[in-house]
């Protein structure tokens, strides 16, 4: 029994192993286009955690997108930041893959008060056909292949808890929180002569304030055996100083968890996300294309087409999106399994998203997704 109780815990921390340290390294980001994150329901992170507890987590998000959905070929605008405009039809995406490596510190200052510090480290990998309707390379405006890659610190997230039903069964907790620009937010293209600033959705922050305001619930329905919970967050960004502002985004989710021997715990939840269209402040063109030379002979492969030289608020048509998702998962509680002082206090969990609708207004659709964390308890301060 302990050798089998070993070769799982064994099991489970080369897994983690595994997801933390075995990606390849990547070079700089050249360029990018929209990119998004799984987005899970994690009780030891929405919850308030009792007076002088940190409660640690540490997960793992890997996230697919490519053109997922019939009837999407990819095309997509260019956000064109130096020279402010919204290029129409100037990239055809082909696949981005965003990963995402946080550390979540929840600390009760009382037992109804509690703050929560989210810094997450992101890999982003993407490529896509670059520069439709140009003369590149007399590639007869085909658009050039291009692939990039960037990581680092995102935008740091400082949340405010409040618990409003602190009973035995049951738990209601309210948040307010700051997202911090502290993600590099006006990189430039690396080893290119004249290099331009990358687009906002390829940035690793976006450059300016966020505020997100959320509410959690949890009930007991048969104590120490099943519970259900509850999850809504709406979050808002400002304009950054390029002018570009990105959508709000709101989010629900809602399952139950199952203990089923002590150490382990069956998870099932149910996500929606609703992403409202980013907006640019910039004057706005097109690619050309070659039913432009029938009019105009030599437009095509030419430069883009002007279509409006205001600068104006614009909405960046192919952002924005719906998604909703069956997310099965397990937690495994390693006290429970194995007595250690590694192990005490300490769970590992694991969900798979899975797509049941979505719409992505023509981008890259987000795929099943992955979640892996580990989190553990230390008594910082006792109770009074």
């Amino acid at each position: 029994m302990i050798a089998g109780k070993r070769f799982i815990l064994g099991f489970i921390i080369s897994l983690a192993l595994v997801f933390f340290f075995s990606w390849p390294g990547v070079q700089t980001a050249q360029a990018s286009c929209g990119s998004v994150t799984c987005f899970v329901v994690i009780g030891s992170a929405q919850q308030v955690s009792p007076a002088g507890l940190l409660t640690v987590n540490t997960f793992y998000n890997y996230t697919p997108q490519g053109t997922l959905l019939s009837g999407t070929n990819g095309v997509i605008p260019a956000v064109d930041l130096d020279n402010r405009q919204l290029i129409l039809g100037h990239h055809q995406e082909i696949r981005t893959i965003s990963q995402m490596y946080t550390l979540d510190l929840n600390y009760g200052v009382t037992d109804q008060i509690g703050i929560e510090v989210a810094i997450p480290y992101k890999r982003i990998r993407h490529q896509h056909l670059d520069g439709l309707g140009e003369d590149i390379d007399g590639n007869g405006g085909a658009g050039k292949l291009t692939r990039f890659s960037d990581n680092g610190i995102g935008d740091i997230f400082i949340n405010a808890k409040y618990n409003l039903l602190p009973t035995l069964s049951s738990m209601v907790v309210a948040g307010f929180g700051v997202y911090l620009p502290t993600g590099d937010h006006d990189q430039q293209t690396a080893g290119v002569e004249g290099a331009e600033t990358m687009e906002p959705t390829a940035q690793l922050g976006r450059g300016q304030l966020g505020l997100q305001g959320s509410i959690y619930q949890t009930y007991e329905i048969i104590p120490h055996r099943l519970n259900q919970f509850a999850s809504a967050s709406y979050r808002h960004t400002f304009r950054n100083n390029f002018g570009y502002q990105f959508g709000d985004q709101f989010d629900f989710g809602f399952g139950a968890n199952l203990v089923t021997v002590p150490w382990l715990v069956l998870a099932n939840q149910f996500n929606y996300r609703y992403m409202v269209h980013d907006s640019y402040s910039g004057s706005l063109s097109r690619s050309a294309v070659p039913g432009d030379n029938i009019l105009n002979p030599g437009t095509f492969p030419g430069e883009a087409i002007v279509l409006d030289p205001n600068i104006t608020n614009r909405a960046v048509p192919t952002t924005g999106s719906t998604y909703f998702a069956y997310t099965p998962g397990f937690q495994i509680s390693l006290g429970e399994l194995i007595k250690t002082s590694l192990t005490e206090n300490a769970s590992v969990y694991f969900y798979t998203q899975i797509p049941i609708a979505r719409d992505f207004n023509g981008n890259l659709a987000q795929g099943v997704s992955y979640v892996f964390g580990i989190t553990k308890l230390f008594q910082v301060m006792k109770p009074s």
